[in-house]
């Protein structure tokens, strides 16, 4: 079928439920960034193949919200759908609520709104629910009306799941379960529901195979005082694990026995629950005599804060990944123009020299090689109706990652090919000072990543540039690539936030582009660790240690465009690259390497 087949039988079906409005959002039943296949309803009824977006349906009109990464990919993927692109966060674009009640007060009738409550956060489903609400209509969360119309919907995952020992997670299950009781014991709850995968995993130091670039168990936990309950498939456990759950006093039970244990919550219970985690229908089904305490699940600040074995390992991991992505950058710039290289040939290439190093299990996400214009579509991904052959002219964007038993890794570099135009120097060296920038900065305790974004933004804005993401992203070891809280942003979010300060133990990535419609795109990225720095009468200050270390392509640098210290902070990274790397390249390797590190 294609898209506007699947829209029409879509609309018979909200025909048939009375559903005036559909709401079909970006997620599982886990609300995980990432989805496997049997959870892409999205894709499936817009052609979208973004990883964030909503799409929202009427009777008569499709519409799709996505933010700034895919404005550019989004528009091209739904020509000749008939579906709206709603560019999330620009001025004049209402969001899905304010565009809800905006069209509810047009309807004659009392308004009813449907989604698959089970994709759809405890906070969006009450204000869909207030929404309807104020025009004396109701919601509909029960019909999951894609999975009604979609024949050859993929299975749920079973894939088996695979133990972290000690000498990775670097902490005990039993141990992790007592400090997330000692935090239950300060709210006041009995109980504390997750339903977050990465933390799920972080919790057991387990990881499994059920999402696509991330080693996750699709499964809910429900902790009490005393024991914890597990919901997954039990198949995807072998008898040492069960075994181990026992010690731990964890009982495993099915996957899809969670709603109804919602339901049997006693009178006068307290449990603590996610509101951006929980899914609504879960949240619906536990009974209203129940005490919910809506805050940030716990686990999310424990998890994000490495420990020490962790941090070790991590090291490792970036070592092991700056080997793999040099090898990779010679190979590139000496075989350009002797061979047959495309996009997808690239990325692959990428992923060999990553499958040599030991405990290489997977790319963290999706690869992105994108060639000349294809790099200005922020998270571009190249298919067989895509794939452009590299020739001996202009810059190709790498955007990838790799996890391994040390933990998970996400680099950008921007390499040439062949001739670059000024504008093209200009822009690659503006990225590159703004990531320096960035890395290099020292601040005191209590200092978020809201705060610090404007080191990253200033060379920009002094250009009057900008770059419509984030400038970065927390990384979770061996579990999300995108992990909360740590992040770099500028514009305050609708509504109300909490914006956490950066501690030691955090890893943040560091990732300004710019991006230039039909043209090109520049994007440099490092992974950096928070640690600690001076202690003095006016605090605790902190900076960065860089995790990263592959060279940054000199051929597109122009060193007339840095101040003396950005050259000095530049030379002094690439002689940490050179002094890393060296001793685990080859002779031509090496000497090549020499040159994309001397000093300018």
């Amino acid at each position: 079928m294609t898209v506007q087949e699947r829209i029409a039988k879509l609309r018979e079906r909200m025909d048939a439920y009375g559903i005036d409005i559909y709401i079909v959002p970006t997620a599982d039943y886990h609300q995980s960034e990432y989805v496997g296949d049997f959870f892409k309803c999205r894709e499936y009824m817009t052609g979208f193949t973004g990883s964030a977006g909503t799409a929202v349906f009427t009777k008569k009109a499709a519409y799709l919200w996505t933010d700034g990464r895919y404005f550019i990919q989004a528009a091209k993927e739904l020509e000749e759908s008939g579906i709206m692109l709603q560019k999330s966060g620009e001025p004049g674009v209402p969001g899905i609520g304010e565009w809800l009640e905006a069209e509810i007060q047009k309807m004659e009738h009392a308004p009813r709104i449907g989604f698959d409550g089970r994709t759809v956060s405890i906070a969006a489903g009450k204000r869909y629910e207030e929404i309807a609400g104020r025009m004396s209509g109701h919601i509909c969360l029960e019909k999951d009306l894609v999975g009604e119309i979609w024949d050859d919907r993929p299975d749920l995952p079973s894939e088996p799941a695979f133990s972290l020992a000690l000498c990775y997670a670097g902490e005990s299950t039993a141990s992790k379960l007592e400090s997330l009781r000692t935090e239950m014991q300060k709210s006041g709850a009995a109980y504390c529901v997750i339903t977050g995968l990465d933390d799920i995993g972080w919790l057991l130091n387990m990881r499994g195979r059920d999402v696509a670039y991330c080693p996750l168990i699709l499964s809910y936990a429900v902790i009490g005082m005393d024991n914890m309950e597990l919901y997954a498939d039990a198949d995807k456990f072998d008898d040492t694990v069960k075994e181990k759950f026992a010690k731990d006093h964890i009982e495993l039970h099915s996957y899809a026995a969670i709603q109804e244990r919602m339901r049997k919550f006693q009178p006068g219970e307290t449990i603590l629950l996610d509101p951006e985690q929980m899914n609504y229908a879960l949240y619906r089904s536990i009974p209203e005599d129940v005490k919910k305490l809506e805050a940030e699940n716990p686990v999310i600040r424990m998890k994000a804060l490495k420990n020490e074995t962790e941090i070790a390992n991590i090291r490792k991991a970036h070592l092991k990944d700056g080997i793999a992505c040099t090898k990779f950058m010679y190979w590139l710039k000496t075989k350009i123009g002797t061979e047959t290289i495309t996009e997808i040939q690239a990325s692959e290439k990428l992923e060999e020299f990553r499958a040599e190093q030991e405990h290489f299990i997977g790319p963290s996400f999706a690869p992105i090689c994108a060639y000349k214009e294809h790099a200005a579509i922020v998270h571009y991904s190249a298919s067989s109706k895509t794939d452009a052959e590299l020739k001996k002219e202009g810059m190709i964007l790498c955007d990838t990652g790799g996890h391994y038993m040390e933990g998970s890794t996400d680099i950008t570099r921007t390499i040439v090919l062949g001739n670059v135009t000024e504008e093209e120097k200009k822009h690659f060296t503006t990225v590159l000072c703004s990531m320096l920038n960035l890395a290099d900065a020292r601040f005191l305790y209590g200092c978020t990543g809201m705060s610090l974004d404007y080191a990253a933004r200033e060379p920009f804005w002094r250009q009057h540039l900008n770059f419509n993401h984030g400038t970065g992203h927390g990384v979770g070891y061996l579990g999300n690539i995108h992990e909360p809280p740590a992040r770099f942003f500028w514009k305050m979010p609708m509504g109300t936030c909490t914006i956490p300060a950066l501690e030691p133990g955090m890893v943040i990535t560091d990732e300004p582009g710019i991006y230039i419609e039909n043209s090109h795109g520049i994007r440099t990225e490092n992974e950096l660790l928070v640690v600690k720095d001076t202690e003095n009468e006016y605090g605790q200050f902190l900076r960065f240690e860089t995790l990263t270390f592959v060279p940054i392509d000199l051929d597109a640098v122009d060193p007339e465009l840095m101040t003396e210290r950005e050259r000095r902070l530049l030379n002094a990274y690439h002689t940490q690259v050179r002094e890393k790397i060296s001793p685990h390249l080859g002779e031509e390797e090496r000497e090549w390497l020499k040159t994309y590190t001397r000093e300018i």
